[in-house]
């Protein structure tokens, strides 16, 4: 590991990618940290603290919602659009064409850019909304121009971080929007030690023990199923040309357990939190059947059964549908008959690709099921251990995400210096 960091630091340009990317996540703390005019931030972490769904939220902000800084929303409506037209592109014919064209996906990055803005400008809203109509005195009653200005500066703060994702993504040593996210969680981590210090008892030394362990055998089964992969074997047949035989080699393809990496935890997330925050933001309505029905949603996210069963779902449903979005059997099998590839007793052409589409739906069953276990588990030990592990409900979806991005940006940037070696060579 100090061998691959030494030789990280002596590559110039791959150093200065990474010491462009610190720098982006820096200006986003920076940011997290500039407040909105005119609201009580006291009030609004006492009533963040008292609020499980708003809780997990301030999180994959980093504590920017908590702030109400200028960055309140992070990438919430930029992963929001991403997961629309993800969904359009499966039921809307024209759109999966478009996605298919040499340049269609950077049409298709341009829409989803578009759709974020009034997104944000609708979220921006509807959080100011639901502060204000919160009971806690965090946001008193602003003219038209104190509100434009407040959603303006939101929406420009959630467009101005979908900017700097971009550009991290750009340099190829992580996802740009997970990085962002991860970026968020970890720097809550000196402010959980601290109160944990602060509180310190003796008679919880158990119960932290107990906490340390879980950890560890969440970030096992994580690398475990992110490192998961069934080898296909291919075999090249042989070609003559000249005087010269090329081909005749055997190798494999390798399929992922997990194909789609930590993208169908954040989506799960973002769903899983849209019912309940809509029906705490129209809880107060004057309708008395819209109230009701509101308070029924409410409740019934409260439910830690129903909530779990619903997380697990997204979890699962979002890692099959991810997959198809990513991993392309027909591709894959035209380019082995291309090159003269086949699998040993599979056909090539459509053979090929309903095995290599079997193979992947039924490795992916287990891999989306340990997902979507390990999503829920904070929440089963919840339900055994009762309130002692009450901040393991966010801390063990924090930790799912932390690990899978740091799993993804690691090989990243082996894969960035394997190039490098390859350039020497």
């Amino acid at each position: 590991m100090w061998e691959k960091i030494s030789r990280l630091w002596k590559l110039k340009d791959l150093r200065n990618k990474i010491l462009f990317v610190l720098g982006l996540l820096i200006i986003f703390r920076l940011a997290a940290h500039i407040p909105i005019p005119g609201v009580d931030i006291n009030n609004l972490r006492n009533f963040f603290s008292n609020n499980q769904f708003l809780g997990m939220l301030n999180i994959f902000t980093g504590g920017a919602l908590e702030n109400f800084s200028i960055v309140t929303l992070g990438v919430g409506p930029y992963i929001t659009a991403s997961i629309i037209f993800q969904l359009l592109i499966s039921i809307v014919p024209k759109l999966e064409e478009l996605s298919k064209e040499p340049d269609g996906q950077k049409k298709m990055n341009q829409y989803m850019r578009l759709l974020t803005v009034p997104l944000a400008i609708a979220q921006s809203y509807a959080t100011i909304t639901l502060l204000q109509k919160s009971g806690q005195g965090i946001i008193g009653t602003m003219s038209p121009i104190q509100l434009i200005t407040s959603i303006v500066l939101i929406t420009g703060g959630s467009i101005f971080l979908m900017w700097i994702g971009e550009l991290i993504t750009e340099k190829k040593v992580g996802n740009g929007t997970s990085l962002i996210i991860f970026a968020g969680i970890v720097a809550r981590i000196p402010k959980t030690l601290q109160q944990i210090l602060a509180t310190f008892d003796p008679a919880k030394i158990p119960l932290i023990v107990i906490f340390i362990i879980i950890a560890i055998i969440t970030i096992v089964g994580i690398v475990f199923i992110t490192e998961a992969q069934r080898n296909i074997p291919v075999s090249y047949a042989r070609q003559i040309r000249g005087n010269r035989v090329y081909g005749g080699m055997t190798t494999h393809l390798p399929l992922r357990v997990n194909q789609a990496g930590v993208i169908p935890i954040i989506f799960a997330v973002s769903l899983v939190l849209l019912p309940p925050l809509i029906g705490q933001f129209i809880v107060a309505s004057a309708s008395g059947v819209i109230r009701d029905a509101a308070q029924f949603v409410v409740t019934l996210f409260n439910n830690q059964i129903f909530y779990g069963a619903i997380y697990f779902l997204l979890v699962f449903v979002f890692t099959y549908f991810y997959t198809a979005v990513i991993f392309h059997p027909d591709q894959i099998a035209e380019n082995l008959q291309k090159q003269g590839g086949f699998i040993p007793g599979i056909r090539p052409g459509k053979l090929t690709a309903s095995y290599l589409k079997q193979v992947s739906n039924r490795i992916l069953l287990a891999g989306a099921a340990f997902l979507g276990v390990i999503a829920i588990l904070p929440l089963i030990l919840k339900g055994v251990g009762g309130n002692g592990f009450s901040s393991m409900a966010i801390g063990g979806t924090s930790l799912l995400i932390v690990v899978s991005v740091a799993i993804e940006t690691v090989k990243q940037v082996q894969s960035q210096l394997t190039v490098r070696d390859y350039d020497n060579f």
